[in-house]
C-alpha cells in the first residue's frame, strides 16, 4: 500500500481523473489513510465507487462540476460542493489553482519503451490539470490501453506509483425504454449525411447512435465516446470523411463503455484530447457541421434548459452541454436538446424551471425533442415558442401550460 504522507502535504488540494479512468486503489489509499493525513479537499468528476458514497469520511471534502454517478447520492447528503462551470472553463481553473491541484492521482498506461505513459481512455480535464499540479501518483494499469491524441507522460513525473492489473470500470447499461426509442427516432430525423456530431453517454445516445446506421460519411467531435460509437464505425456509418477539422478522426476526452470498446480503441481512428481542445470554442467553432444532442431535466416555455437541479438538489451539470449547444447552434449546424416529457407525473415541459437554474440559455437551443415530436425554435419568437413546446409537452398538461403562457 502506498504511503500518502510522504507525497500529500497537510491541506493539500487534491484531484482525480474520472469514470473508466479513476484511479481506484489510489483513491481507496486517500479513504484508508486520511485520519492520518488530516482534512483535504478533493476534486472528481464522474464517479461509479461505491466506497465514497458509503465512506466519505469528515476530513474529505468533496468538490466537483457536477453530481454525476455516485456524486448524486453525496450531493442529496449535502456533502457534495459543486462548482457551476462550463466544461472548457476547467482548464483555466486548474491552471488558476481555483480548483484543488497540489497532488494528482491519475491512471495511466505502463511505459513504452520510451519510459512515456499514455493517460488512456481518460485525457478529458485530466490531460490539462496534469501541466498544473507539482506532486503527481499514478496508477499504471497493465489493461489501459496507450492511447493517441494527448502528449505522454514520463514516468520520472511521478511522485510515485502502484502497478494494478484490473479491468477498466464499465459505463453502467441499461436498455432504452419505449419512450427513449421514440425519442431517438425523432433526433435521428434532424441528422444528415456528412453531419458531425456530438452526445453523451447512456440509454438513449446509444439508441439514437444505432438509428443512425443507414448514414453516410457521420463524423465525431464530443466529451466522451460509447460503444454507440464503435457499432457506427463497424457499419461504415461513421467515417468523418467530412469534418472540417481532424478529417477521418473521431476525437473525444475520454471513453465510457464495455470491455470490447476498451479493446477495440487502439484499431480506432481515435484521438483523446484534452478538454482545452475538445470544448474550446476555437475548436468547436471551426466544426460547421456540428451537430448537439444533450439532454434536459425540464425546458421552459421560451426554451431555457435546466440540466442540474431537480427538487431543490444537484443531480447534473453544466458540463459540456452549453459549450457545444452554443457552437452547434452559432457555428454549426443544430443544437438539439432531448426531454421527457414526464418526470413522474409532473410535466417537463414548464412555463418557468422549477430547479430555477439555467443550463443553456435560450438563444443556443435549435430544436427540443420530447417523445411527441420535435419543436423547431430557431428563428421562433417567445410566443411562437411557447406554442411549438407545448405541442410536444405530455398532452395531460398541455392545456394548463396554454393557460399559463396566456396569463
Amino acid at each position: 500500500m502506498i504511503e500518502l504522507a510522504r507525497h500529500v502535504p497537510p491541506g493539500a488540494g487534491i484531484w482525480w481523473g474520472q469514470a473508466s479512468a479513476e484511479p481506484t486503489p489510489l483513491v481507496h489509499a486517500l479513504l484508508d489513510q486520511i485520519g492520518e493525513l488530516g482534512p483535504h479537499r478533493a476534486f472528481c468528476g464522474l464517479t461509479w465507487d461505491q466506497r465514497l458514497t458509503r465512506e466519505l469520511p469528515e476530513q474529505l471534502s468533496l468538490v466537483s462540476y457536477g453530481a454525476l454517478g455516485e456524486l448524486r447520492r453525496i450531493s442529496r447528503a449535502g456533502r457534495l460542493t459543486v462548482v457551476p462551470c462550463h466544461y472548457s472553463a476547467l482548464p483555466r481553473m486548474f491552471a488558476e489553482r481555483a480548483l484543488p491541484s497540489d497532488v494528482g492521482f491519475v491512471q495511466v498506461s505502463p511505459p513504452d519503451a520510451g519510459g512515456l505513459c499514455s493517460l488512456g481512455v481518460g485525457a478529458d480535464y485530466a490531460a490539462d490539470a496534469v501541466e498544473h499540479t507539482p506532486v503527481l501518483l499514478a496508477e499504471i494499469n497493465r489493461r489501459m490501453p496507450a492511447t493517441t491524441g494527448t502528449v505522454r507522460i514520463p514516468l520520472e513525473r511521478f511522485a510515485a506509483v502502484v502497478e494494478t492489473d484490473r479491468p477498466l470500470a464499465e459505463a453502467p447499461a441499461k436498455p432504452a425504454d419505449d419512450i427513449e426509442q421514440a425519442i431517438a427516432w425523432h433526433v435521428a430525423e434532424l441528422i444528415d449525411d456528412g453531419d458531425t456530431l456530438q452526445m453523451g453517454v447512456g440509454s438513449l445516445p446509444s439508441v439514437v447512435l444505432d438509428r443512425l446506421a443507414g448514414h453516410q460519411d457521420l463524423g465525431f467531435h464530443s466529451g466522451i465516446i460509447s460503444d454507440g460509437v464503435l457499432r457506427l464505425v463497424e457499419k461504415g456509418a461513421l467515417t468523418g470523411a467530412r469534418k472540417e477539422i481532424d478529417t477521418g478522426v473521431i476525437v473525444t476526452g475520454a471513453a465510457l463503455g464495455t470491455a470490447e470498446l476498451y479493446d477495440r480503441l487502439p484499431d480506432l481512428p481515435v484521438h483523446f484530447r484534452p478538454a482545452s481542445y475538445t470544448h474550446a470554442s476555437e475548436t468547436l467553432s471551426r466544426l460547421r457541421s456540428l451537430v448537439s444532442v444533450n439532454s434536459a431535466i425540464e425546458v421552459d416555455l421560451t426554451g431555457q434548459v435546466g440540466a442540474e437541479v431537480r427538487g431543490g438538489v444537484y443531480i447534473g451539470a453544466v458540463g459540456g452541454q452549453a459549450d457545444f449547444s452554443r457552437a452547434a447552434s452559432l457555428t454549426g449546424t443544430r443544437s438539439i436538446i432531448t426531454v421527457r416529457a414526464r418526470s413522474g407525473t409532473h410535466s417537463t415541459i414548464v412555463p418557468a424551471l422549477r430547479g430555477g437554474t439555467v443550463t443553456t440559455s435560450r438563444s443556443d437551443v435549435d430544436v427540443v425533442v420530447t417523445e411527441y415530436g420535435a419543436a423547431h425554435l430557431r428563428g421562433c419568437d417567445l410566443a411562437e415558442r411557447a406554442r411549438r413546446l407545448i405541442a410536444i409537452a405530455a398532452p395531460e398538461h398541455r392545456e394548463a401550460l396554454s393557460r399559463g403562457a396566456h396569463s
